[in-house]
């Protein structure tokens, strides 16, 4: 099944960088789950209010520079938060990075780096994360709806 993107999700691409508009509108035809885009571009006052709800970690925020994306994953039209909806997703959002030729992370494998050079899914990629946290004596971090661009 193919799916498209609303015209809210592009409107929430608006100065996102063009390589990874073009990541997610490939994804968004090679998924087998269909999303949206919540996030792209955030002010400084949004960034400070995710970091003081501890829904972000960084002040160095990736959306304040065009240069990350949130997706929801839906199920028959409704938002799901499921996070093996968002393995599909980085599945797709890897073959669309492999497609455009760049580097893309997701916030569910932060180790892996980019996702084009893990051989295996992304679910795999995330479940090495979280062992390498755990072994480290360290909480994992996942944030399953967010990709960026890797960057210089």
């Amino acid at each position: 099944m193919s799916f498209k993107l609303s015209r809210r999700s592009l409107d929430r691409l608006e100065g996102v960088d063009e390589r990874l508009v073009a990541v997610v509108n490939h994804a968004i035809t090679a998924t087998k789950t269909d999303f949206g885009v919540i996030q792209g571009m955030r002010t400084l006052e949004q960034q400070k209010e995710l970091v003081a709800k501890g829904a972000s970690q960084t002040m160095r925020s990736k959306h304040l520079t065009g240069h990350a994306v949130d997706l929801m994953a839906y199920i028959n039209g409704r938002g799901s938060w499921e996070l093996n909806l968002y393995d599909d997703l980085a599945d797709a959002m890897k073959e669309g990075a492999d497609m455009v030729g760049v580097a893309v992370k997701w916030g569910a494998a932060w180790s892996i780096g980019d996702m084009r050079n893990w051989d295996g899914t992304m679910e795999e990629a995330m479940n090495s994360y979280v062992d390498l946290r755990r072994s480290q004596g360290r909480r994992p971090f996942i944030d399953g709806p967010h990709f960026e661009l890797i960057t210089g």
